[in-house]
């Protein structure tokens, strides 16, 4: 019987320690979603999924209540994003065009953790590991694993001293590593000057703007579709109308997350002529999955197991 008392006693301690740790490593994430709204710091940080390498600078500043930001894809063909809070604008130079692409909401490292994670503590749980240096800074390596297999695991290297994330890792379900960003130089920022928050591209050459018309999040039904239950811990966060180039009809683009992965979800009428596609595949990181409802294509895609992807589209239910 003492036996049994003292092996609850030691079940007891050691559950306590875990809920502990567990704690502890919600808290600095927490830190780190707000360091990297609420700080003002320029760096250069890589950018590695495959074989594919990119280096990207960005200058972030916060003034108090209005966060800036100017990102600069330092590799291949010029492209820049400009951000305010979380609207978008994305310069993407195309030929002699440039594309002007407007997105709303999206995260971007390295504030891709939301203030709020409760959404996020849904479906991952979290453990703090040891101590790196990463950019000549030292950072405390956090995991934030899946509690299924609907999303992959992240690593995240936590700044001890700003509290920002210095370096992200996500790996699939048999632990290989999908992409990675990390800073290779970072400062903080202490300039209020905001003539750095302009497009460098050519101003000489042609703009295209694609547009979209954005619709209530709530909204889940429209005249011809409607969402039926989605993959645990997954829900709506944006809706859209899209013009796109080349399409005849409008593209409903809807965006669902988890709190950190996310998954698009592209909706359209089958144009006359046009062979309607199915199936999934694997491009990169990035699954796709396709499928027809009616006469609607349906199409989903994010860097999430097919699986996921692949329920989020038949997710999908025509209406006559």
């Amino acid at each position: 019987m003492k036996r049994f008392v003292l092996a609850c006693l030691l079940v007891g301690v050691t559950l306590s320690a875990k809920a502990a740790n567990d704690e502890d490593g919600w808290q600095i994430l927490q830190k780190a979603a707000v360091a990297a709204r609420a700080l003002s710091y320029q760096g250069i940080f890589i950018c590695q999924s495959g074989q594919n390498t990119k280096s990207v600078q960005i200058k972030h500043y916060f003034d108090g209540q209005n966060e800036f930001g100017h990102n600069v894809v330092l590799d291949g063909s010029p492209r820049e994003v400009l951000s305010q809070g979380g609207d978008l604008v994305i310069y993407n130079q195309k030929n002699e065009k440039i594309v002007i692409e407007k997105r709303r909401g999206q995260n971007m490292f390295p504030a891709i953790l939301p203030t709020n994670l409760d959404l996020v503590k849904v479906s991952y749980s979290v453990r703090t590991g040891d101590t790196e240096r990463v950019a000549n800074r030292e950072a405390l390596i956090l995991f934030l694993e899946p509690k299924d297999n609907l999303r992959y695991s992240y690593r995240f290297w936590i700044d001890k001293e700003y509290g920002l994330i210095l370096k992200s890792v996500m790996f699939n379900g048999r632990n290989q590593m999908m992409d990675s960003i990390a800073f290779n130089q970072l400062n903080l920022l202490n300039t209020v000057d905001l003539d750095w928050f302009k497009p460098r591209i050519d101003s000489k050459k042609s703009y295209v703007m694609e547009d979209e018309v954005p619709t209530k999040a709530d909204n889940n039904v429209s005249p011809h579709w409607t969402l039926k239950e989605l993959p645990a811990g997954y829900r709506k966060v944006d809706q859209m109308i899209r013009m796109v180039h080349g399409k005849s009809f409008p593209v409903t683009h809807v965006i669902f997350s988890d709190g950190l992965a996310s998954v698009s979800l592209f909706i359209e009428p089958i144009a006359k002529g046009v062979k309607p596609r199915s199936g999934n595949r694997v491009v990169g990181n990035t699954s796709f999955y396709s499928s027809v409802a009616g006469y609607l294509q349906i199409t989903a895609l994010g860097e999430v197991p097919e699986a996921t992807v692949a329920q989020i589209a038949n997710a999908v239910v025509f209406i006559k």
